[in-house]
Formats: C-alpha cells, sequence, structure tokens
C-alpha cells in the first residue's frame, strides 16, 4: 500500500513538473528575444552545429538558456538546417520566428550601384570603397589581370560591366559581384545584337557595345539616345568621322582637366575620333540597356551633327551651315550675362 502512494506522489510530482515546463517552454515561444537595441545582426559560420549556436545565443543574452531552443529545432525538423550567413533578429521575435529566419537562409543583403557612364576603373575604385569587401584592391590590378582573374584573358575590360545595383550577403568578393555584371552585359548584348535592325554599320556586339559607350556619353537625356545613335550610324554609312568629344576625353585618361582644348583634338590616338575613322578600339564606359538599344535601333533621319544647348539637350542638325550656326547661337547664349 505504502508504495502505491508513493508512486502516486511521484505520478503526480512528475506531472506537476511537466506541466510547469509546458508552462515555461509555451511562455519561451510566445515571448520575444532579448536585445539591447531595436535589432542586432549576428554572424553563424559555414558549419556552425545547433548545439553552438544555440550556447552562443545564450552567452549573447539573446536566449535565457540553450535547451529550450534545441527542442525546438528538433520540433521544427531544424537541427540539420543551420544556414551560415549574416541574420538581422528584430526585438519583437519570438524564438521560432528567428529558428525560421536561419533555417530559410534569409541573410542579411548589402548592394552596390555600377552608374552608367562610369569607366570600369571608377567602377573598381566604387566596389575597393565599399565597406563590406574590405578593400579587395581591384582598382590596383592591370586590365589584363582583372580580366584573366574573370576568366576573359586578353579582352579589355572597359564597358564588359553592365551598370545596375547589385544586392549581395556579407563575406562577398567584390570580384563575384564583377563577374556577375560581367555575364549580365554577356547576356543583355547578346539579347539585343539578335534583336537589332539589319542595315547597320557595324558588325559584331562588341562594336555595337562600343557605339553604345559612347552614345551614353553624348546624353543624360534618354529620349535622346535614339537620335544620337542614328548621326553616328549615317555618319559610319556615309563614311564621315564621328568627331565625337567623349572619345577624345578618354584618350587622354589622366591628362584631361576639365577643359577640352583644340590641341587635344589634334593630337593622335587611337581614341581621338576627329583624326580616325569608324569606331574606337574599345568602349569608354559602360553603357546601360537604353543606351545599347538605341546604338541597334537608331533613329532614321537626316541630321549628321548636333551640338549641346547647355541643358542637357541638343539641337540637331542635317547640314554643316545649319550646324555652325547652331553652334554659334548656343555659344553666345552661354557666353552673355
Amino acid at each position: 500500500m505504502i508504495w502505491r502512494t508513493s508512486l502516486l506522489i511521484v505520478l503526480i510530482a512528475a506531472g506537476s513538473l511537466f506541466a510547469v515546463l509546458g508552462i515555461d517552454y509555451h511562455r519561451f515561444e510566445t515571448t520575444p528575444i532579448t536585445l539591447a537595441g531595436h535589432s542586432t545582426i549576428i554572424d553563424i559560420p559555414r558549419g556552425t552545429s545547433l548545439l553552438v549556436l544555440a550556447q552562443r545565443l545564450t552567452d549573447q543574452g539573446i536566449l535565457r538558456h540553450p535547451y529550450y531552443f534545441i527542442a525546438l529545432a528538433y520540433f521544427q525538423g531544424g537541427q540539420s538546417r543551420i544556414k551560415a550567413g549574416e541574420f538581422e533578429l528584430t526585438a519583437t521575435m519570438t524564438p521560432p520566428q528567428m529558428l525560421q529566419r536561419i533555417m530559410s537562409g534569409q541573410v542579411v543583403e548589402y548592394s552596390i550601384t555600377l552608374v552608367e557612364g562610369w569607366t570600369y576603373q571608377q567602377a573598381l575604385a566604387a566596389i575597393d570603397a565599399h565597406p563590406r569587401f574590405g578593400g579587395d584592391g581591384l582598382a590596383q590590378l592591370s586590365g589584363e589581370m582583372l580580366m584573366t582573374q574573370l576568366g576573359r584573358p586578353g579582352e579589355h575590360p572597359e564597358g564588359r560591366f553592365f551598370p545596375d545595383t547589385y544586392r549581395f550577403p556579407g563575406k562577398t568578393r567584390g570580384l563575384a559581384v564583377l563577374s556577375r555584371a560581367l555575364e549580365r552585359m554577356e547576356r543583355i548584348l547578346a539579347d539585343e545584337w539578335a534583336q537589332r535592325r539589319a542595315d547597320l554599320p557595324i558588325s559584331t556586339p562588341y562594336e555595337a557595345l562600343i557605339l553604345a559607350s559612347i552614345i551614353e556619353k553624348e546624353t543624360a537625356v534618354a529620349a535622346e539616345r535614339p537620335q544620337i545613335a542614328g548621326v553616328f550610324v549615317r555618319r559610319l554609312q556615309q563614311g564621315m568621322r564621328l568627331q565625337t568629344d567623349p572619345t577624345v576625353i578618354y584618350g587622354l585618361g589622366d591628362r584631361f582637366d576639365g577643359n577640352l582644348r583644340r590641341a587635344d583634338l589634334r593630337e593622335a590616338n587611337p581614341y581621338n575620333t576627329y583624326l580616325i575613322k569608324g569606331l574606337p578600339p574599345t568602349p569608354i564606359a559602360l553603357p546601360g540597356r537604353d543606351a545599347i538599344r538605341a546604338a541597334l535601333h537608331p533613329q532614321n533621319g537626316d541630321s549628321l551633327y548636333f551640338v549641346a544647348k547647355g541643358d542637357g539637350s541638343h539641337e540637331f542638325s542635317g547640314t554643316l551651315d545649319a550646324h555652325n550656326q547652331a553652334v554659334r547661337r548656343y555659344l553666345l547664349e552661354r557666353q552673355s550675362p
């Protein structure tokens, strides 16, 4: 009789303990995690086990103790699904929500923008300056070394990287972002080339890239790009020199001080389109999709010249006399007080 009474007492005690644990576990599941501020970022190295992660979260004061978190992971089948990376935790999260974020691999993402019209060296400088890349030193590489590392030995890097905003997780290398931009440019250029107009005076996608880069640098007014392209295409068809300042400026490199002089227009170099016929040997900037499309779908017309009005737009002319008159008019306007 005594052993039955003792067994009953043990069962009652055990039941009470399980009830207390159940209540405590429910409180653990429904109570937001503990953070010093509104949010924090935790970095989970590759290969981190559930036990190590639970103990680390406890040591940081995010959890009260590791055991409920381990049990939660087993209940949700996440004991072997801990992902590596940086994860943002917020003060409103409950432990199940935190675990779900970690199991789903919803890592923190950063971004960098490569701007249309930048040179590739400006893009490299922006990547090197980004705090998440830790000074990869890409700008210190020669163009040949850079393209070799990207798996494109012998190619010139100018114009090869598509200008856009790229998102990436922490610990990504700058070279990986460049590789994405390179592949994106190749896909877009191939797609646009496949839809090109049939009568163009260019024979390869690379020539289209060169022409698009000039169009990109000539105007910031999107609506003008097909008109600019039309002028250049007609000049190429008629054997006229392109005579475009941005190519001359590119050829001057670091020597350009912001003021393009007559002597610069007489300097012989492969990018001086006042002296050479046809396209320069490489692109001069990173062209966007609109500029590529304009190069391959130029606007019809008879204009062969254009001059900047001073407000970002241009006036187009079909004859040299009309062009010279426009040049004099806008030059006088800029010189008047």
